[in-house]
């Protein structure tokens, strides 16, 4: 069993939920308290073990190909300036050369076109998938959870929580056939449905390890809800031949594609900060109060 060494991150949405701050810089680069969302999500991939990143980027995205790399300028003024703390987070930021890669997304089909797009840079091997408007901040985080299910199950991997019943129709949910643990063998996946029609109600979240075999399904896959090229049509067209498994992951998880989300991974992650949660308790309980 092949292990699970490569990331695809989709960066070429246009983020329509938070504009019109997406007007003018990628949404994954939203800054949630001091670190964008693409710092999160990659952090969790290496925290996995993940070895290559691979974005699959859009016009307009070149911002996110210069985080990943070094700022001379800055750099040498902050070494300047003596101030090295704040020098070490910005490199930080910097990878190691050559372990994050990118692909151009041509034309916004959807995120099943995204993760076809990266079929080159993947190869014949399994891989996950991590959705940036989605951060986990906490450890371990869920790819590490999933990895490690992974090493003992082998097969494709969805993470999914726990809504209650009444919310299944704003989401995509998985179709259980046994549990064991935090596992649950799957028959499918239902996008979206209606309380009565739910199959079950675990969400499934923007993290997934899939086999290579994916990519021969996207590419004669028909376009779907939306008219985009959905990567769950393909995931249930490969459930019939392949093996799938929901992993209920433990710990938070912040959409951060919504206005309400983002707000609310900045109240979580502000009063976690250890240099500022003590001031913004105090702010936020006095603005309360008021």
């Amino acid at each position: 069993m092949k292990p699970v060494r490569k990331v695809v991150i989709p960066v070429a949405g246009l983020g329509t939920r938070v504009l019109p701050a997406t007007k003018s810089m990628p949404k994954e680069l939203l800054p949630v308290v001091d670190r964008p969302l693409i710092d999160y999500v990659v952090a969790e991939a290496r925290e996995a073990g993940i070895e290559q990143v691979i974005l699959v980027t859009g016009r307009g995205k070149g911002a996110i190909e210069d985080y990943f790399d070094h700022a001379f300028e800055l750099e040498t003024t902050l070494k300047e300036k003596n101030k090295t703390a704040i020098l070490d987070n910005v490199l930080k930021t910097v990878p190691v050369a050559g372990t994050v890669t990118y692909t151009r997304q041509q034309a916004p089909l959807g995120l099943g076109h995204a993760v076809w797009c990266a079929r080159e840079l993947v190869g014949d091997e399994p891989f996950a998938v991590s959705l940036p408007d989605e951060i986990v901040p906490d450890r371990p985080g869920f790819l590490k959870q999933m990895v490690e299910a992974y090493s003992s199950i082998g097969g494709n991997i969805v993470a999914v929580e726990e809504v209650p019943l009444e919310e299944t129709s704003k989401y995509g949910v998985i179709a259980p056939k046994a549990r064991k643990g935090s596992l649950i063998e799957m028959t499918g996946m239902v996008e979206k449905p209606a309380p009565e029609n739910a199959p079950s109600n675990f969400r499934i979240i923007g993290r997934y390890i899939l086999q290579p075999e994916i990519f021969s399904l996207l590419e004669k896959q028909e376009r779907g809800a939306g008219g985009e090229i959905q990567l769950t049509d393909s995931m249930n067209a490969l459930n019939s031949k392949q093996t799938f498994h929901a992993c209920i992951c433990e710990g938070v998880i912040h959409d951060c594609g919504s206005k309400l989300g983002w707000l609310q991974a900045n109240l979580d992650l502000g009063l976690k900060n250890p240099e500022l949660a003590s001031a913004f308790k105090a702010y936020a309980s006095a603005r309360l109060k008021g």
